[in-house]
């Protein structure tokens, strides 16, 4: 969506507004990172802009519904994402040859517009979860026969050690060793 800021630029105080995005994200591009991530909802967001003496100031507030997957146990996952976000509110050429990393500061006008999409996709993409668990205490799938931890104990014999983990295995019992010397 495309605010038009020309009334706030000839001196208006406040424009709020609300409207809805539905994030155009592929969950199945694997180059994502949000691969596994789908939205059965549009992101609604509202917030107002407020122009005080030729100095402008963005507020708004994102919330978007998500399912994903336990990084864990692979169990669905549902939730809200939430967002606050205040920026400073400018025209381009108000913002001179400023670097790339102080022009993220400010919300930018263009031609009287601003952009409102393209910004609140780049601040999610920078905030959103990386993973997902189930629950905070998931124990996950065991790692050979891939039951569902979470559900009770797998018939697997513990016995076996993953080979990988024998020289962990090795200093652990060194580390005992030392230990009983001591006491």
């Amino acid at each position: 969506m495309k605010l038009d800021l020309r009334p706030l630029l000839a001196g208006d105080r406040l424009l709020n507004f609300e409207y809805e995005l539905m994030p155009d994200i592929d969950s199945q591009d694997t180059s994502s990172f949000l691969y596994g991530v789908s939205f059965p909802s549009p992101m609604k967001v509202k917030g107002d802009i407020t122009n005080t003496a030729g100095y402008m100031r963005m507020h708004l507030t994102m919330q978007l519904e998500y399912n994903s997957f336990c990084a864990r146990c692979l169990s669905p996952v549902s939730g809200k994402f939430s967002l606050d976000l205040e920026k400073t509110v400018a025209p381009r050429n108000l913002l001179g040859d400023l670097d790339d990393t102080k022009l993220d500061d400010y919300a930018i006008i263009e031609d009287g517009f601003l952009d409102m999409d393209e910004q609140l996709i780049a601040q999610m993409e920078m905030e959103f979860p990386v993973r997902f668990l189930c629950k905070e205490d998931c124990k996950g799938l065991c790692q050979k026969c891939g039951k569902n931890l979470n559900e009770g104990p797998c018939t697997c014999s513990s016995a076996e050690l993953d080979p990988r983990m024998a020289p962990l295995k090795k200093l652990l019992e060194q580390m005992k060793k030392e230990e009983n010397n001591k006491n």
